[in-house]
């Protein structure tokens, strides 16, 4: 008796409902992704064993070089139109609305003052070929001062409850000179700022590991 064949049937999976979760998906990633800036010096940071994380915004980030060049930043927006705001009636330099603007979009910037403006009115392109020279930290001319000053007053009406308060970190390079490091603890020490964070790179504990062989 021959065997009785029953027809295949194709299945069809509509993929639309799919598709649609797939692009919204997508289009939350794209809107929600924060890219990093670009740093305007390449950091070799030291490595530690430390796993404590800054928090994600509200940092103060003092930057150094190799050579010891500084360079400073803030991560709110307002705040750095409140500092260029300040600085420019403490040095008596006018900046225009749109310099400011302009300025409050900078990650981080290491110019002096009497070259900041000139730097602004730049293109970022252009900006990006500028050898930015520093901000003066020594004792006859102490801008990084005055900058974390104001970013320190511009910071207090976004803080959220009495235990926030105004975090820096410093972002050195390891083959930084100590002598400049120390120049720049005592500039916050000045201010007030006893709690200071180093960014480091993460290497494996030691103890730790010994620890998981035996």
């Amino acid at each position: 008796m021959p065997k009785v064949k029953i027809p295949r049937k194709g299945t069809h999976v509509d993929m639309t409902a799919m598709c649609d979760v797939a692009f919204l998906l997508l289009t939350f990633f794209i809107l929600t992704t924060q890219f990093k800036p670009d740093e305007p010096v390449i950091v070799d940071t030291p490595s530690s064993i430390s796993t404590l994380k800054l928090p994600s915004k509200g940092i103060a980030l003092i930057t150094l070089s190799n050579d010891g060049v500084v360079f400073f930043g803030f991560d709110m927006q307002p705040v750095m139109y409140d500092m260029i705001d300040k600085m420019s009636a403490q040095y008596n330099i006018p900046f225009t609305e749109q310099e400011k603007e302009q300025f409050k979009l900078l990650s981080n910037f290491g110019m002096p003052i009497n070259q900041l403006k000139s730097y602004l009115d730049a293109t970022p392109e252009q900006r990006k070929k500028i050898v930015q020279p520093g901000i003066p930290c020594d004792s006859a001319d102490n801008q990084l001062a005055n900058w974390i000053l104001f970013a320190n007053q511009g910071f207090q009406p976004y803080k959220k409850n009495r235990d926030d308060y105004f975090r820096v970190a410093i972002k050195g390079d390891s083959n930084c000179k100590y002598a400049v490091v120390k120049k720049i603890i005592s500039t916050l020490q000045d201010r007030n700022l006893n709690r200071i964070n180093f960014i480091t790179d993460l290497e494996a504990d030691p103890n730790k590991a010994k620890a998981s062989a035996e």
